[in-house]
């Protein structure tokens, strides 16, 4: 009805012309290139500084969000940095540097209201392995705190060059099982080398291989002290609150708020009760030799002690090297991976270049205040989503009620109870390993990612977290090859559709694998193509890596399944390749097999999932066409289907394919030989078969914008895609209908025997 319509508006034909991107003049390539340079700088700078795009819409209704999220944080974040500082083997001012400095920093460029700086668990746990690794390598040559100040200034750096290179699609290379392995390992290494501090056990290396540590722990249970009745009395009170507020809040779901923050505050609440009690129990305890009778933090210095020009040392920054790798992934990972998840959860989308730039910002910058790596942290972002938080200016209430900790409580953090630190972190840690509902998803999805989250969590237990996390990369990255190397192809059949609704009845083609993949309903009967016509899907990109595969898949299937041209019985076996003999002299049964079967006129590829070509794939698919012809010994069709990118039409164009194939001219040539020979390029001739669609396009006055008279095309219509190249079409169904027509024409009595049937 179209196209009647469009004939009695006497529109004219419409001719798609012939327009190759190019280099030079391509819109989407040289654009970008030759943008202002005033207004790339303009955007990029403030894209370095997010505030400026909320800080003037700031009103009262997200200060209240924030004054709470805030204050929330904060109460939190003191005793967690302080207890985390001790898993760095740092003292516990040295988290409170950290913490002020990266909440105070992040807000200015932040792009994820959610996500809370400071020191976490995983990242202490590295930084205790640096200092041990540069204490057995060059003893007593430099301290805890200036080995992890350095160690925050070079990551700082590396990650901050990162983002402002706009690298950091890098960090989406490393899929998420691979960061849940090494995590969840680093929380059990972080639980079970917190128990002998919570109970009170000494005398070994709680900085060892997980097992060995659990080992050394059973063995000791009999020299448990004192601090135990602090530790596991914590312990348990941090649980026994939030399981009650869990059940208050499914029991009363009107005062969940209530619940939420009483919850929220259970870590300080925890600490504060400890803390009074060790000060009941130990101040008039003090021994002969200034000891108590269960370990405590004692003095913690006032105030930023530490502010001034960093000290950083060239040669420790060299003894550092082995390690920086590691510690700079997991200070990028474990942030990225927080502020993305959160982005979801809330509805918002972060940047993940700018992110980085925070981190690095916030660590070069806390060296100057004596502070030791930090990022994004699970726990706190987590109760900072769920406070309300509106803005990230709630980071600024955190780093104030730091700094108040530090100038007006460092007496009271004397009296408290080590034990009930290793009580906080273990609660908190625990949140980090993955649930089982969660593992038994990854081994549904994906089986091999299943088995790299269970090689991550084995070789960070039985070795250290910097091997789990150069496990998961490394088997991350041997998946990526291998899933690229190995891609996925289907020879295609047809299946007729039919749809009813109330009003009409229609009914279309679909075209799916030949051979069951067990998504298709295995009693529907797939129709093969038309006998001399393959379709083939590839279901990868086309690049070097694959390119092998598939030329080897259609080439053997083409051999097996459709008739050989030549006659090898005829030819003498001095005179046969070696590696393809034939049958000897005589034996015709081989032969009668082979008359049996159809003969090949066009093969049909769907590019639909094809996003990219290069140089490689495009030999390997010449090198396709001449095998194939070599076996039928006569030309063969290529039609392509989709191909949805200029660029790989372009690509495709240049290696000659897409043109009339009985034309000697257009035949394809090598682009990429490794040994050259003459092949002179000539202008591809203009065929007759093309795709049409209806066309209404006019200026002002009526007038057609088009003019021409292409005989295949009805007046009304245009064509769908360029005209000198009919073998390129816009869908699977037409590719498919233009190589039957083709095949009807030159071969009006074809064999009853179906490719591949």
């Amino acid at each position: 009805m179209a196209t009647e319509r469009a004939k009695n508006l006497g529109k004219r034909i419409v001719e798609y012309p012939e327009d190759q991107p190019s280099v030079i003049s391509s819109k989407d390539w040289v654009h970008n290139l030759a943008r202002d340079p005033k207004d790339f700088a303009v955007q990029y700078l403030r894209r370095l500084f997010p505030i400026l795009g909320w800080i003037t819409r700031y009103n009262v209704g997200w200060l209240t969000g924030d004054i709470i999220a805030g204050l929330t944080v904060g109460m939190v974040l003191v005793p967690q940095s302080m207890s985390y500082a001790t898993i760095a083997t740092l003292p516990p001012e040295y988290g409170l540097y950290s913490a002020f400095v990266g909440v105070l920093t992040y807000c200015l460029f932040a792009t994820s209201k959610d996500v809370s700086i400071g020191p976490v668990a995983v990242m202490s746990l590295q930084v205790s392995q640096i200092i041990k690794y540069i204490d057995q390598k060059h003893p007593n040559e430099w301290s805890g705190p200036e080995i992890a100040t350095n160690v925050a200034f070079i990551c700082g750096f590396i990650i901050l060059g990162i983002g402002l290179l706009r690298l950091g699609w890098l960090v989406e290379l490393i899929p998420v099982p691979a960061v849940a392995g090494f995590m969840t390992g680093s929380a059990i290494n972080i639980t079970v080398g917190q128990v002998p501090g919570l109970m009170g056990i000494t005398g070994f290396d709680t900085r060892a291989a997980t097992y060995h540590v659990i080992i050394n722990t059973l063995k000791g249970l009999g020299r448990t002290k004192k601090d135990a009745a602090f530790g596991l009395v914590g312990l348990f009170f941090l649980y026994a609150i939030r399981m009650t507020c869990d059940y208050l809040t499914r029991r009363y779901p009107r005062r969940a708020k209530m619940f939420f923050f009483i919850s929220a505050f259970r870590s300080a609440f925890v600490i504060v009760v400890l803390t009074f009690a060790s000060w009941l129990y130990t101040r008039h305890r003090k021994s002969a030799k200034g000891t108590y009778p269960i370990k405590i933090l004692q003095t913690v210095p006032r105030g930023l002690k530490h502010v001034g020009t960093p000290n950083i040392d060239s040669q420790l920054l060299s003894a550092l090297a082995p390690k920086l790798p590691v510690a700079t992934i997991i200070l990028l990972l474990e942030h990225i991976s927080i502020a993305k998840s959160f982005g979801r959860i809330n509805g918002y989308k972060i940047d993940p270049n700018q992110e980085l730039v925070a981190i690095g910002v916030t660590n070069t910058v806390g060296t100057a205040f004596g502070a030791y790596p930090a990022t994004g942290s699970f726990s706190r972002s987590a109760l900072k989503s769920k406070s309300g938080v509106r803005t990230p200016a709630a980071g600024i209430l955190s780093g104030i009620i730091v700094l108040v900790a530090l100038y007006g409580l460092t007496s009271a953090f004397f009296w408290i109870p080590t034990a009930g630190l290793s009580a906080v972190i273990i609660h908190a840690v625990a949140d980090l390993v993955t649930k089982p509902p969660q593992v038994y998803k990854y081994w549904r999805i994906s089986p091999l990612e299943f088995f790299i989250w269970v090689a991550a969590v084995l070789v960070t237990i039985f070795s250290t977290i910097e091997n789990g996390i150069y496990v998961s990369l490394a088997t991350s990255g041997a998946l990526l090859i291998f899933r690229l190397a190995h891609p996925r192809g289907r020879f295609l059949g047809r299946v007729r559709v039919h749809a009813n609704d109330s009003n009409t009845s229609h009914s279309r083609d679909v075209f799916v694998p030949l051979a069951n993949n067990h998504v298709i309903n295995p009693q529907i009967r797939v129709e093969p193509p038309p006998p001399g016509v393959l379709v083939y899907r590839l279901e990868e990109t086309f690049l070097y890596p694959n390119c092998g595969v598939l030329n080897s898949e259609i080439v053997d299937y083409v051999k097996a399944n459709v008739r050989r041209g030549t006659d090898v019985r005829l030819i003498p076996l001095s005179d046969r390749p070696w590696n393809d003999p034939g049958s000897r002299h005589g034996a015709d049964s081989e032969w009668e097999e082979n008359q049996s079967k159809p003969v090949l006129h066009s093969i049909v590829l769907d590019f639909s999932t094809a996003s990219q070509v290069d140089t490689t794939s495009v030999q390997a698919l010449i090198d396709t066409r001449k095998e194939i012809e070599r076996w039928t010994d006569h030309p063969v069709e290529f039609h392509f289907a989709s191909i949805l990118s200029p660029w790989i039409r372009r690509s495709l164009v240049a290696a000659g394919f897409g043109y009339d194939y009985r034309i000697q001219s257009a035949r394809p040539h090598d682009v990429a030989a490794i040994v050259p020979y003459d092949d002179p390029e000539t202008r591809s001739p203009v065929s007759k078969d093309v795709e049409a669609v209806d066309v209404e396009a006019r200026d002002s006055k009526g007038t057609s914008l088009y003019d021409n008279s292409y005989g295949a095309v009805r007046r009304g219509e245009a064509a769908t895609v360029q005209i000198d190249t009919p073998y390129f079409h816009l869908d699977l169904a037409e590719a498919v209908a233009a190589a039957e027509a083709n095949f009807l024409k030159l071969s009006p009595s074809t064999s009853s025997h179906s490719v591949g049937k």
